[in-house]
């Protein structure tokens, strides 16, 4: 296995401000938490610039990439992400305070990814009206997010709060790979009344690049929603859509809508 440049990013937490309270200080440290946590979202965008370094913009295009998150990154904490060349890819590691709190490994398949539209319904955004639970979230059911647009100056806010160095998205205004993944984050968030919760992680299949000025919106399924140990788990899968017709992304997505701890905090 060869070793490539680590990349080091000085953490910077975009969702101080979020309905998500796990990303504020004072909630996040009831759940036994040091503050407010990075959003996974934001700890695999720090991960995809490993395999866009290697392998530019065919990556964006077609590659695939997966992200397992253990420990938090914190506001402020440098993460170190490391990535060795394996036969397969790419074995990528983010640590952060001494600990390992990512692992993921980035690939360019060479089967093409058998995604079509049509699999994937087009429903309404249900709205923040009822609490997240196994009605909200039962399986089998379509999620929805709200089309928005980049946008050149929302790009730039987006990889500048990313630390983002590639000179790849501004340079040819494509949308950051992390930004996609994120729409998965607010198709939870966007269906249902959600307290403080966690994202686990993610698989992401890159079909083609959306570009900053393309309207986006996303098709998601509810796939599993279960308890272990305590937290209430989902899990989605989904596509990321342009201008109502191009797929751009297919996403699987888990996350802890209901942390074990959520009554006691």
């Amino acid at each position: 296995m060869t070793a490539l440049q680590p990349y080091s990013v000085h953490a910077y937490n975009l969702a101080k401000n979020s309905e998500n309270k796990m990303h504020d200080d004072s909630v996040a440290q009831r759940f036994g938490f040091q503050g407010g946590l990075v959003p996974g979202v934001d700890v695999f965008a720090y991960m995809t610039h490993m395999p866009v370094a290697k392998w530019g913009r065919a990556f964006v295009e077609r590659g695939l990439m997966d992200g397992r998150f253990f420990k938090p990154v914190y506001d402020g904490e440098m993460a170190v992400v490391t990535a060795e060349e394996t036969a397969g890819g790419l074995a990528i590691r983010v640590e952060s305070g001494g600990e390992l709190c990512a692992s993921g490994h980035a690939s360019m398949p060479a089967d093409p990814p058998g995604i079509s539209l049509s699999d994937f319904q087009s429903v309404a955004v249900a709205g923040k009206t009822a609490p997240a639970d196994s009605t909200t979230y039962a399986v089998g059911k379509w999620l929805a997010v709200p089309p928005f647009i980049l946008g050149v100056r929302g790009s730039d806010d987006y990889l500048r709060d990313v630390r983002e160095t590639n000179p790849l998205y501004a340079g040819e205004g494509i949308v950051h790979t992390g930004m996609l993944l994120r729409m998965m984050n607010w198709a939870l968030m966007e269906n249902a009344i959600l307290g403080p919760w966690i994202h686990v992680g993610s698989t992401i299949r890159y079909l083609t690049t959306a570009a900053v000025t393309d309207e986006l919106t996303a098709r998601v399924k509810v796939t599993g929603n279960y308890e272990r140990k305590g937290h209430a788990f989902v899990e989605l899968d989904g596509v990321v859509v342009a201008n109502g017709a191009k797929v751009v992304a297919h996403c699987q997505h888990v996350a802890i809508y209901r942390p074990r701890e959520t009554l006691a905090a």
